[in-house]
């Protein structure tokens, strides 16, 4: 038996957030990164882990070249025979030095469908992918690598002016990869503030995510997310750094993946009303993560993201696609990738 679900109706009454057009790009590109104009298939930590499961990158792009997030953990190793660091992909936060770069793994990868994309010069189409950076450590210096590695391959990049007013939220001018990152400490300094006013921002991170009240049991934490409402979830809109934010689901449904029963009016109102709330101050947003299979049989999948069959999977990837999220995350490429497919509002 789920465990008794605590859930509260929100009505949100919401201006729409529209940024003006300062740059000369197409009013399609400038539509497309509006807050509710496009729903990418974020492929969940599409990486080998390991050793293993070293065909998720390729999974995820026959799926999709375009309109995909790609997320890639990344940790700062420093090599003790010479000192040097380097960003490696790893869901680990002590890699051993065996895991590839990010750049070796991603860029490399996507390079054809990069150059393809800037010869064919679709801006209307633009950006084609996402990179969602995910920092399992923050070091000074691993920030500053990421903005090096960035600087080199800034003619794919989505970009913004920085501006000298943190809260002027600057329209991007569209390349064919948007970089995103969440909001890991001291990223900002270096992706943001360190960064000349006038200049290109070329990743953008999250707003701060909210700190509930110390629980002492599972049951209270849990009742705390279900329960706070989307202004209480989304106390801040975008800034001229901070473009989005990126929830669980236990936000949407008492405990979460393992704890969820049928999906009801009840549940679809209190996802809407989160994604209202998060367009209404210009973010995008991304929940984490659905996945639906038989217990134990995941290919290296999380288990508490698991709602135990792919028919309660879809159903919650078709309702958040109705809802407008733009990052609906997955390790289930092939079977999200289907309800992407069938774009109904």
């Amino acid at each position: 038996m789920p465990s008794p679900r605590f859930r509260i109706a929100i009505a949100v009454t919401a201006t729409v957030f529209i940024t003006a057009v300062e740059s000369p790009i197409s009013p399609a590109a400038a539509d497309r990164l509006q807050p509710g104009a496009q729903v990418w298939l974020h492929a969940h930590n599409c990486y080998p882990e390991k050793g293993l499961w070293k065909d998720r990158l390729d999974r995820a792009l026959a799926v999709r070249s375009s309109d995909v997030a790609i997320e890639q953990d990344v940790a700062w190793f420093v090599d003790p025979a010479t000192g040097r660091g380097r960003s490696v992909v790893s869901h680990d936060a002590r890699p051993d030095g065996t895991e590839p770069t990010l750049e070796s793994y991603f860029f490399d990868r996507v390079r054809p469908l990069m150059e393809q994309a800037l010869e064919e010069n679709r801006r209307e189409r633009w950006p084609l992918m996402v990179l969602h950076l995910d920092f399992k450590t923050n070091e000074p210096a691993h920030h500053q690598a990421i903005w090096e590695l960035l600087g080199r391959y800034e003619a794919w990049l989505t970009t913004a002016e920085r501006a000298a007013d943190d809260n002027r939220v600057t329209p991007f001018t569209p390349g064919p990869l948007l970089v995103v990152t969440e909001a890991g400490e001291n990223q900002v300094d270096t992706f943001h503030t360190r960064v000349p006013v006038g200049a290109k921002l070329r990743i953008f991170g999250t707003v701060p995510p909210v700190s509930f009240p110390a629980a002492n049991t599972a049951d209270a934490r849990a009742k705390t997310q279900v329960t706070a409402t989307p202004e209480t979830l989304i106390p801040s809109g975008a800034t001229n750094y901070r473009r989005w934010t990126n929830f669980g689901w236990a936000a949407v449904e008492y405990g979460g993946q393992n704890n969820a029963g049928g999906w009801t009016p009840e549940d679809d109102r209190r996802l809407r009303s989160i994604v209202s709330r998060a367009h209404a101050l210009g973010l995008w947003v991304r929940f984490y993560t659905l996945n639906g299979h038989a217990k134990g049989q995941g290919k290296g999948w999380t288990e508490s993201y698991n709602f135990g069959s792919i028919e309660a999977a879809r159903e919650r990837m078709t309702a958040a696609r109705d809802a407008g999220v733009e990052f609906i995350a997955s390790d289930q490429y092939e079977e999200l990738g289907v309800v992407l497919a069938a774009v109904h509002r």
